[in-house]
């Protein structure tokens, strides 16, 4: 399933020392933001996803997987299901999904 925990750990010397340390410039969001802690896809596209997406933009494709899942009755252990996951990720993230709805405004943090 798609979550932080999700995923190999960084190789060692390329995770920030501590949580806030790495921004980038979100694809989703169009500005700099706190990044992920870890890569959290296995590959090419869970490495652009650390270098390109915040945790913002993360949580929001946390939301849309858990709809992903249900809607298409996905087993996360089936590799067919993990494909579909893989190219609904690529197209939220960097296709046609990548743009936020006009007007939108995320949820303000809870605390």
């Amino acid at each position: 399933m798609a979550d932080e925990s999700c995923g190999p750990a960084k190789p060692a010397g390329t995770a920030p020392s501590q949580p806030g340390a790495h921004a980038v410039m979100c694809v989703k969001f169009g500005r700099k933001m706190e990044g992920l802690d870890r890569v959290p896809w296995k590959g090419e596209l869970g490495q652009r996803i650390y270098e390109n997406v915040s945790k913002e933009a993360w949580k929001l494709w946390v939301e849309h997987s858990k709809m992903i899942m249900n809607e298409y009755r996905l087993n996360p252990l089936d590799q067919q299901s993990q494909k579909i996951m893989e190219e609904q990720m690529e197209q939220f993230f960097f296709g046609e999904g990548a743009k936020l709805p006009e007007g939108y405004i995320p949820p303000r943090a809870k605390g």
